[in-house]
Parts: structure tokens; C-alpha cells; sequence
């Protein structure tokens, strides 16, 4: 079942309807409408009572792409009925809210992944591979861009948490993922730039977060909300003896030399663009562990740490000094 027919939501319904071990069953949204739509397109049910979604006698798993303020109700039930769960991040946006309700999620003993989806990023994954084979000898550094496009509409940004919740914390993830280890502390700071107006809710649209590892390497990560040339994601691993780069991904490979230079292929529009191989890719890595695979999604775990610093970060934004990141 999906929870969601929002944009995010459809994104999903995309990967479960095309996905070859699942029966994509139905679709709920609090706007029905919006739901039909969904369901037509896929050929799948519309729900009108959310109960409905947490029934297993017909439903085996749930995928969570509804509002954040919904996420750890969602939770809950699925945790009370021994119903298997894939969620977008937040759990929810109070972390100490977000770790009472993976903690009894972990209790019932169902499977449950946070939805990380750029870990299962082609290039992400095959430099995380690399280092973790000691192609690079010790980290030292680590250096991430996410740079978006656009800024979000204000009514987007006014319910987002800041960008360092709601941009970076992908990026929280991804550092953590790559380094097998926790950050142990955290200084950032930032501007809004693009938009003058995110000051108002005291957000940035432009920022810098510096994190610390246990062995003393260093994690630098740049977020932007506005480019002038499409999305720009990438990462570089510096070790002791060697780097590794996940570079630019552009819409092509072809280069076109002409007297005045050479031109090749744009950048991706949309940070969707760039990553919407991932949802499929995600999903299936869910399914894989349901069937009797390994379990290597990402999990509530992750999620807590993730959003734990991110929390601390969002605190050096706001104090100007390097504060300690402290775990659930």
C-alpha cells in the first residue's frame, strides 16, 4: 500500500507498480482526489479509510510518502499490526518524538527502512565500495556538494525544518554511510543569499556544515538552494594514500569541439532528474530483504543519526560555535 499521491508519492507509485516482485494494491490520500488520479493511473485501489492500508490479512507492506506530521502514526500502526515499512525521511521531525517511535517499531520486530534512496546512487554506491576496499588508505577527507536549482516556494520552506534538515541531511547520511562512522561533532554556518526572505523563518538558502570524524578526518559539506546551471551533486573521498570522485552527472557524455571551445551536455534540470533512478533502485533493495535477502537499507537507526546531526547542526547555525552531536 502507498500512503501519499503527493509529487513524492507519485515518484513511488512509478517504482511500485513497475517493480517485478510486487502487487501494488492501493493508494490512500487525505485528498481523495488526488488519490483516484494516482490509483487510475496504476491500475491499483483507492483507499478512503487509512485503516484499510494496515490490514494483513491483504497488505504485507506499507511505503510512507505522506506529510511529515503523519510519518510516526504511520509507524505506529504499521509496528502494531507486523506490517513491513518504507518511509521518507523524517521519521518525524521531533527527534525525540522520531526516537520514541523507532524504538517501538524496533520492539515489534518488523522490517522498516528509512528512504536514503542516494545511497543506491550508481556512482555513490561504487565509491563507497572503493573506500571501504581501502582504495583511498585512511580518510582524511570528505568533501560533499548538493546544490539545488531552486529555491523551494515560503510555504514549502515554512513547514521544512531549515535546509540543514530538510537538504543536508541526505548529505548527513551519505557521510556517514561512506565513512563508517559517526561525526562526533558539527560547526555550520550559512546565509540566505538567493532569497532574502527565508531570514524570516530562520532558514538559508547557503550553507557550509564542517563535521568531525571519531579519528579526527574531517567531513566538509556545501548546500545550495539556487544554481544558475541545473543540479550539481557530487562527492570526493581524499585518503592517505589515494582519492576517490563521484563526479558532476550531466544529461550526456557528448563533447562538441568547435573552434571557439568545446560544448558538451547540461547538467541535470532538477535534483529529481538526477536521482530518480534511485527510487526504483531503493525499492528494490526493500523487496530483496523481504524476500529472504540481505537487510542492507538503510534503517530507523540511520534515520535517528542522520536527523541527530542535522539537529546539532542546525545549533551551530544558530550559537556561531562547533557543537557535540549526541545519538539516541
Amino acid at each position: 500500500m502507498l500512503l501519499g499521491a503527493g509529487f513524492i508519492g507519485a515518484a513511488h507509485a512509478r517504482s511500485l507498480a513497475g517493480h517485478r516482485g510486487v502487487d501494488f494494491v492501493g493508494v490512500y490520500d487525505i485528498d481523495p482526489a488526488r488519490a483516484r488520479a494516482l490509483a487510475a493511473e496504476h491500475g491499483c485501489e483507492v483507499l478512503t479509510d487509512v485503516s484499510a492500508a494496515f490490514d494483513p490479512d491483504r497488505v504485507d507492506a506499507v511505503l510512507i510518502a505522506s506529510s511529515t506530521d503523519t510519518h510516526a502514526e504511520h509507524l505506529r500502526r504499521a509496528a502494531d499490526t507486523g506490517i513491513a515499512v518504507l518511509c521518507e525521511k523524517p521519521i518525524d521531525a521531533d527527534l525525540a518524538a522520531a526516537t520514541e517511535i523507532a524504538r517501538h517499531v524496533e520492539a515489534a520486530g518488523i522490517p522498516a527502512m528509512v528512504d536514503f534512496n542516494r545511497r543506491y546512487d550508481r556512482d555513490n554506491a561504487e565509491l563507497r565500495r572503493l573506500v571501504a576496499a581501502g582504495e583511498v588508505g585512511a580518510i582524511e577527507l570528505i568533501q560533499l556538494t548538493s546544490r539545488g536549482p531552486v529555491v523551494p516556494p515560503l510555504s514549502y520552506v515554512a513547514v521544512s525544518g531549515g535546509q540543514l534538515r530538510d537538504q543536508t541531511v541526505h548529505f548527513f547520511d551519505l557521510a556517514r554511510w561512506i565513512a563508517a562512522a559517526d561525526p562526533v561533532e558539527v560547526y555550520a554556518t550559512g546565509s540566505p543569499l538567493a532569497e532574502p526572505r527565508l531570514a524570516d523563518y530562520g532558514d538559508i538558502d547557503t550553507s557550509v556544515a564542517v563535521l568531525k570524524l571519531p579519528s579526527g578526518a574531517l567531513v566538509q559539506i556545501d548546500s545550495v538552494r539556487r544554481t544558475g546551471y541545473g543540479y550539481d551533486e557530487r562527492i570526493e573521498v581524499h585518503g592517505s594514500t589515494g582519492l576517490v570522485e563521484a563526479r558532476r552527472q550531466q544529461t550526456g557524455g557528448v563533447l562538441r569541439y568547435r573552434a571557439g571551445g568545446v560544448v558538451g551536455d547540461a547538467l541535470h534540470p532538477g535534483w529529481f532528474d538526477r536521482v530518480a533512478l534511485t527510487y526504483p533502485a531503493a525499492l528494490d533493495a526493500f523487496v530483496t530483504a523481504l524476500e529472504g535477502g540481505p537487510a542492507t537499507y538503510p534503517t530507523l537507526a540511520d534515520g535517528l543519526k542522520a536527523q541527530a546531526v542535522a539537529e546539532a547542526a542546525t545549533r551551530s547555525l544558530t550559537s556561531g560555535r562547533t557543537e557535540p552531536i549526541t545519538y539516541p
